[in-house]
């Protein structure tokens, strides 16, 4: 599958515009990651556009969540790694590789850094820096649907949080036209 493809799947299954930002977001995400750990960029993007393609579907029956998606990919032979970080984000499935350890970080931070970036003056995401979102990051009340602990598995994967909140607002920046930031 191409990611325009996977794209355009995102638009038939996912109608909120902010989850569609959101599921950008984490490919961003996904692919500086795979980058920095020397592993299939293409491949991580696609976890990370795909991870919440059941969303619609599973609102409301989260223990679905991720299970729904790997079936409404099979006919698409999106690959069995890509298929397993998706349904072990939500914590259905064990997380074994990187790509799931990844995948299960990503996932919040980018709420986090999104948050951040409403609070900021500007509200331009390229005028948020890593200690804006390391100091709101502290604060437990602030984006308090970001998990922090989610968040901070990322050093699961030997990457510090600030590594990570870094990594994740370069790779939020770089596509802040498609995020509206």
């Amino acid at each position: 599958m191409t990611r325009d493809e996977a794209l355009d799947l995102v638009k038939q299954h996912v109608s909120n515009k902010n989850l569609v930002k959101h599921m950008l977001a984490v490919e961003a995400v996904m692919g500086r990651l795979a980058c920095l750990l020397e592993e299939d960029e293409n491949e991580w993007r696609m976890a990370g556009l795909l991870h919440d393609l059941d969303y619609d579907k599973t609102v409301d029956n989260f223990e679905k969540h991720g299970l729904m998606a790997a079936e409404i990919l099979k006919p698409y032979h999106i690959s069995e790694t890509v298929i397993q970080a998706i349904m072990s984000h939500p914590g259905h499935t064990p997380r074994k590789s990187k790509m799931d350890k990844a995948l299960y970080a990503a996932d919040p931070v980018t709420g986090l850094i999104v948050a951040a970036a409403l609070m900021h003056p500007t509200k331009k995401i390229k005028n948020v820096d890593t200690a804006f979102i390391e100091r709101r990051f502290r604060e437990k009340r602030f984006a308090a649907g970001a998990n922090r602990d989610q968040i901070k598995s990322c050093e699961t994967l030997d990457i510090t949080l600030a590594e990570f909140i870094d990594l994740s607002l370069r790779a939020m920046q770089s596509i802040d036209r498609e995020l509206g930031l």
